[in-house]
């Protein structure tokens, strides 16, 4: 009797130890922004953020989300971008502003506003056309153009380190709320 107890208990740790390595490897994982800016200051330079790789395989990705994605000049590096526009749509930049669809967008999330030139973008079917938060840094899709879905590695969902930031990552639907999708 005490033998059965003891292999079910070693059953258990196993079972338990394999599940949580299993979500720990392919559902969570999380990102160090050493060194950073970016996503400033939605994410710090030196920040820790969980990322969640299923959150894709179930819904498409929102205009909003923050998100890890291999670097379109070096797939061997992940970075973090804000995802402006969907496929099919058109996405608009004077100095300042960025309009989606005909809707110019206000973005709290924002603190220089700054496109280094006026241009325009229509999304591909199948890509999403992603922008920093610090729009200082232009390495984004007004430099790479849209990126294809499977170059998202997952949706940025906390950032929990520093514990001084600790917290959600807001995805600030409210800002997005207003944009129409273009017509078929």
């Amino acid at each position: 009797m005490k033998r059965s107890h003891f292999t079910r208990e070693i059953v258990e740790i196993i079972a338990f130890t394999l599940v949580l390595f299993i979500v720990i490897r392919f559902v969570i994982h999380g990102y160090a922004m050493h060194n950073n800016t970016n996503m400033q200051p939605s994410v710090s330079s030196n920040a820790y953020i969980m990322v969640n790789r299923t959150s894709y395989l179930f819904k498409k990705p929102d205009r909003g989300d923050v998100v890890v994605l291999h670097y379109p000049s070096n797939p061997n590096t992940d970075v973090v971008a804000r995802i402006i526009g969907l496929p099919g749509d058109t996405i608009r930049t004077n100095s300042t502003h960025v309009t989606v669809n005909g809707t110019t967008l206000v973005e709290p999330y924002v603190q220089t506003p700054f496109n280094p030139e006026a241009r325009e973008w229509k999304v591909a079917p199948n890509t999403y056309f992603l922008l920093n938060d610090n729009r200082q840094i232009a390495d984004d899709s007004r430099n790479w153009g849209s990126v294809n879905k499977d170059m998202i590695v997952g949706k940025a969902v906390i950032n929990f380190w520093p514990l001084s930031q600790f917290g959600f990552i807001n995805n600030h639907s409210d800002t997005f709320a207003q944009v129409k999708n273009p017509a078929p």
